[in-house]
């Protein structure tokens, strides 16, 4: 195959960031080419996040990328929180004045971004290693990677990095520059996939002196589920029948409900931890998704984060594109940084509201009871939860 020597965006990642990009910049006009070091086989299968705020619901509709998600998605109107088998309901349209979350997994967005990119779109390399990243603080910045056994090299007007914490984007930015916060947590979730129909119409937090357990869906016929469970616990320890015992009793409520029992077809271990990397722009080098941040999943922020990400950046490209200013593209950082931190916030308070720590004394358990009960009875911290979780605007 022929491959581009110069675009005017580079992207280096094809997961939702760097697709959701590409497809944004092709509707602006602005030439662009995806380097993603993995198969598309794999890219497709890879098992991510699943709940869709609304404001990344409203860009994938209007990039044309939502006709699927419309179909098979399944609109949520709020959650549900059990603690001291007690079980409270959040109404989001109720609290927000109108916002919802969709359950789309992850997985499906990126089919839906990878058939239009190959269908219309710009170049979209699958099994393209990006090697290095150089002259970030030139005029010329440029992508060294490797695709079928050879060493390519792609020019950019801008770079962006969309490749994830561990990628070469990041490396970019010079250590005298970048700075990074981390927050690790002293646990980690068992997720498991099940052939059943969901147990609750609605996603159901659990909080319980046992840990934390949430009750989550893929489709009408398949629930994903996850258990607070040790930091370097080995998923083999967790037959089927343990999983679904300990699901039962965190979710235990004084009612006549228990959940719905059926094969798990897949099982894995998800560390929790939170990071930020300032800046988000070093040159023509920005930073995207998971590159710049990671948030534990509690909050349901990572894909929606990388979504507000690309969604900004697109209308800094344009503008540039259409009018020559660098206004929005100088404030790219700032911009999306203040989200970010939102964000972080966030996903920190109902994971540390939520599970029960190894060293947690009864004096924090009774404030995180405190505060579930706050919640439950005030109008007011109610709707900052819902606020928060159906997702801040992208403007």
């Amino acid at each position: 195959m022929t491959h581009p020597r110069h675009t005017t965006v580079g992207i280096i990642g094809g997961g939702p960031a760097g697709l959701l990009l590409a497809r944004l910049l092709h509707r602006s006009g602005i030439d662009c080419v995806v380097l993603e070091s993995r198969d598309r086989s794999y890219v497709e299968r890879r098992q991510r996040a699943g709940i869709l705020e609304q404001g990344t619901v409203d860009v994938l509709r209007a990039c044309g990328a939502g006709e699927r998600m419309d179909r098979e998605g399944l609109v949520h109107d709020g959650i549900e929180l059990r603690w001291n088998r007690r079980a409270h309901r959040l109404d989001f349209p109720a609290l927000t004045g109108g916002r919802r979350v969709m359950v789309y997994a992850q997985t499906e967005v990126v089919k839906d971004l990878i058939a239009l990119q190959l269908a219309d779109g710009p170049p979209l390399l699958f099994g393209a290693r990006a090697l290095a990243v150089t002259g970030a603080d030139t005029g010329r910045p440029a992508v060294r990677y490797r695709h079928q056994d050879r060493e390519q090299t792609l020019t950019c007007d801008y770079i962006v990095g969309c490749d994830g914490f561990h990628g070469v984007a990041r490396e970019a930015v010079p250590e005298g520059v970048r700075r990074t916060y981390t927050r690790s947590y002293p646990y980690s979730w068992l997720g498991v996939l099940a052939e059943v129909p969901p147990s609750h119409d609605e996603l159901i937090y659990a909080h319980s002196a046992r840990g934390f357990a949430l009750f989550s869906m893929r489709t009408p016929t398949v629930s994903r589920l996850y258990l607070q469970v040790p930091n370097g616990t080995d998923p083999a320890d967790w037959p089927d029948d343990r999983i679904w015992d300990e699901l039962e009793a965190r979710g235990a409520i004084d009612g006549p409900w228990k959940p719905a029992r059926g094969p798990l077809t897949a099982k894995a271990v998800l560390p929790m931890r939170s990071s930020v990397t300032e800046p988000m722009r070093y040159g023509r080098v920005l930073l995207a998704g998971d590159a710049a941040h990671i948030v534990p999943p509690t909050g349901a922020k990572g894909l929606n984060l990388a979504v507000a990400d690309v969604t900004v950046l697109a209308r800094a490209l344009d503008r540039l594109h259409r009018t020559g200013s660098t206004e929005l593209l100088d404030a790219y950082s700032d911009t999306c940084l203040r989200r970010v931190w939102r964000a972080e916030h966030f996903s920190a308070f109902m994971t540390t509201t939520l599970h029960t720590a190894p060293d947690q004394s009864p004096f924090d358990a009774r404030l995180q009871l405190s505060q579930l009960d706050r919640i439950a009875g005030s109008p007011h911290a109610a709707a900052e939860l819902a606020e928060n979780y159906t997702g801040l605007s992208l403007t």
